[in-house]
């Protein structure tokens, strides 16, 4: 058969259901492979969209997502993708294309090294040179891409090899068990719990994982533990949790940091190195256990003095079995807890307009189901939501702690959309985000998707303004003007709204949230609060004793 033949058998043996891209003339070969394949093609307007809906797939579903590309300008369209997958631990494999090989017939029009351009932010980078070499190549760059920590690869097939007949072999997808921690760790983990005067669990990135959730949320309820976590460790335990104390937002000086502060152990589950963690180490300070698929990267802010290394399920099971119900006396965290419910819920139930992040939040969490997903893209709000937005379930919120990178908002719903079409999605964006990816529009219209996207225009960029200001310098170099957001959805078939009141709104948002098609709502937001309360309230408040 021919090499793009079999290429296409291989992918569909990894279980690939959907390919996200933008084919060129070097993938003519692969395209007319695919044409009869049980592979979906989702015929995206960007590849970097393509790339953060692969990778997107990959988050939710723990299985690679793929996306596509010609040569050149198509595929370094995908670094930043890659960087959003790589250093987020989405698995996602990038398909790309190159000019023939062996003979050349263009000089070195549109030839980028792109092998070698994205072997800094991939787990895997080849260039396929013989169609003998794809079913072991492909297999490869699926084992990669799951394995811990997930994350990106790169496959290129020239146009000539994709051509060429070939006599190749497919790979069996063959299962294995993470290991499991030594005993001996285990052992060393219950002690110093047993020990500690007022332990604290963190959640973060890493336990964001299949199986995981059960696990800790039993070593919650039988052990007594009071936890947090990060902001891609949100959903992994329900929020509404009594013992939940709050997400780690900002790096310090936020109500829950009253409780880091007074832990003497911190149980931190699943820290990932790439998201910046509070600030809980210091020197001759609390301890910290180390529960995660591999050893702690030791750095400046960073230190643990033992190390749970293997499964995490597995781990965080055993050490609930060691620890049994502790007796330690955690009234200060319960306190703690009815404080900081009193500040985050602060400006729940103000309706003025334009509107406040805050009261944005409460309306979303009221009128959206445990299974319900909203993506961010990034801005100031990203820090609103991840505080106050309370998550039942894991990847209800999917937000990017990781590359946080601009413009992923839009493709991330269109592709939760696509894998769970029964759950309610909506995309919160800011107008800078909105606009980096917002042609894609026409591309979830295409797909017939119900989807709900808010764009909060302030019309600037607005989480600069935010540091801006909290350095204490000038407001210089970042205000802008959008389109008639409404004129502008309805030119790709969607349905555009403007906001003109808070009861407005919320109008707006119950008739999009249960209609059908896409709902592109301009909603004016107030970001007057984020100063005094993000840079001045926040770093004057004591805790309570």
């Amino acid at each position: 058969m021919k090499t793009s033949d079999l290429f296409v058998k291989a992918l569909e043996n990894e279980g690939v259901k959907y390919i996200f891209g933008i084919p060129g003339e070097e993938n003519l070969d692969f395209l007319d492979s695919l044409r009869g394949s049980s592979i979906q093609l989702i015929l995206t307007r960007h590849e970097q969209a393509a790339g953060f809906m692969a990778a997107t797939y990959g988050r939710l579903t723990g299985e690679p997502g793929v996306c596509l590309s010609t040569l050149g300008p198509g595929a370094t369209n995908f670094v930043t993708a890659a960087a959003y997958a790589q250093l987020g631990a989405m698995p996602m494999i990038m398909l790309g294309a190159q000019k023939p090989i062996h003979v050349s017939k263009q000089g070195r029009f549109q030839v980028v090294d792109v092998v070698s351009l994205m072997k800094p932010v991939t787990k895997y980078s080849t260039q396929i040179v013989h169609g003998s070499n794809v079913g072991s190549v492909v297999r490869e760059a699926f084992r990669l891409t799951m394995d811990e920590r997930p994350g990106a690869a790169y496959l290129e097939l020239p146009e000539d090899v994709a051509e060429e007949e070939c006599d190749g072999k497919i790979f069996d997808v063959v299962s294995y068990r993470r290991p499991d921690a030594n005993h001996v760790a285990i052992e060393q983990a219950v002690e110093l719990i047993k020990a500690a005067k007022l332990p604290l669990l963190l959640i973060g990135a890493g336990a964001n994982r299949k199986r995981t959730s059960e696990s800790l949320k039993s070593l919650i309820d039988q052990s007594g533990l009071y936890f947090f976590n990060t902001q891609m460790g949100k959903g992994v335990v329900d929020e509404r949790h009594e013992r939940y104390l709050g997400t780690a937002a900002l790096s310090e000086n936020d109500y829950l940091h009253c409780a880091i502060e007074r832990a003497d152990l911190i149980i931190n589950v699943g820290h990932d190195v790439i998201e910046k963690p509070p600030f809980f180490m210091k020197e001759g300070g609390k301890k910290v256990i180390h529960v995660n698929f591999d050893a702690a990267n030791v750095d400046a802010v960073y230190f643990p003095q033992l190390n749970v290394v293997g499964d995490i399920s597995n781990s965080v099971s055993r050490i609930a079995e060691g620890l049994g119900k502790l007796e330690q006396d955690f009234s200060y965290f319960e306190r703690l807890r009815g404080e900081i419910d009193l500040h985050i819920t602060k400006y729940f139930d103000d309706t003025r307009f334009p509107v406040l992040p805050q009261a944005l939040v409460k309306l979303l969490r009221e009128r959206l189901d445990a299974e319900d997903i909203i993506t961010l893209d990034n801005g100031v709000y990203k820090i609103w939501f991840a505080r106050n937005y309370e998550c039942y379930a894991p990847n209800t919120l999917l937000l990017d702690n990781a590359l946080a990178t601009m413009g992923a908002g839009l493709p991330s719903a269109m592709a939760a959309k696509q894998i769970k079409p029964a759950s309610k999605v909506v995309s919160i964006n800011g107008d800078g985000g909105f606009m980096m990816n917002s042609q894609e529009l026409e591309t979830a219209v295409r797909l017939k998707q119900d989807l709900v996207v808010i764009i909060l225009t302030d019309n600037a960029y607005g989480m600069i303004k935010w540091k801006q200001e909290g350095t204490g310098f000038d407001n210089f170099g970042l205000d802008f003007n959008n389109p008639d957001f409404v004129q502008y959805a309805n030119s790709f078939g969607a349905i555009g709204h403007k906001a003109t009141s808070f009861d407005n709104f919320v109008e707006i948002l119950d008739t999009a949230l249960h209609s059908k098609g896409v709902h592109v709502i301009d909603l004016p937001v107030d970001y007057s609060l984020n100063h005094p309360i993000l840079n001045v309230l926040l770093k004057e408040h004591t805790c309570i004793i």
